[in-house]
């Protein structure tokens, strides 16, 4: 991965399991950088602030200080956008009609489950709609790097954050692998940086499960 931005790698690569026809939730951070690598793929990003057909990430050129994604970033919309209250926009959640949801991480554990909204010690300024995401989205993709500034994985055997909901995930997508979470634990499908899945083992702090047919990038 040597001279690329890990987070746009990340962003890249959630992309890439985004169908046609697919409504897409993307979460604060590195979620948001998705919208940049959809190319020709016919997908409507929802957005908690009551928007469905977000468009990319808004530039100095077509910037619209009145409209903003649920982080509060300038962005832009489809033609066939439509707008509506956020009470509607989480009556879409809740109801089950979002296909994926691309969420930020600060913890998942081997089962699957996140933590994303509390850090311990640290002002709480609320959930959002993390937890709404999290049971509602017929699917669940996490994106972060492996490893936070103070070197720890966010890739853990047990949450030491708050939990945002039992409910698993699908996929993390991170700078270093792209796992999944089975009763068997988590499961290395990709490699994405260029190491073996034993010295990522030791970095993380316990073993591993992959593939039989370890993809790597």
């Amino acid at each position: 991965m040597l001279n690329q931005d890990k987070r746009q790698v990340i962003a890249k690569r959630i992309a890439e399991e985004l169908r046609d026809g697919q409504i897409v939730n993307l979460g604060i951070g590195i979620p948001t950088l998705v919208s940049e690598h959809l190319e020709d793929k016919e997908v409507f990003l929802q957005t908690e602030n009551g928007l469905l057909g977000m468009g990319p990430l808004a530039t100095e050129e077509n910037l619209d200080i009145d409209l903003i994604n649920a982080g509060k970033e300038p962005v832009t919309f489809l033609k066939s956008a439509s707008f509506f209250s956020s009470a509607d926009s989480f009556g879409l959640i809740r109801g089950g009609h979002v296909d994926v949801a691309v969420l930020g991480i600060l913890q998942v554990d081997i089962t699957g489950e996140i933590a994303n909204w509390a850090v311990p010690n640290q002002p709480i300024l609320g959930v959002g709609g993390a937890m709404d995401l999290v049971t509602g989205a017929k699917k669940v993709i996490v994106a972060a790097t492996l490893f936070a500034k103070d070197g720890t994985s966010k890739l853990v055997e047990e949450l030491t954050f708050k939990t945002s909901g039992i409910r698993k995930v699908d996929l993390f997508v991170s700078d270093y692998a792209v796992f999944t979470f089975s009763d068997e634990g988590v499961k290395v499908i990709e490699m994405i940086e260029d190491i073996t899945i034993e010295e990522l083992s030791e970095k993380i702090g316990f073993k591993l499960t992959y593939a039989a047919e370890l993809a790597v990038k």
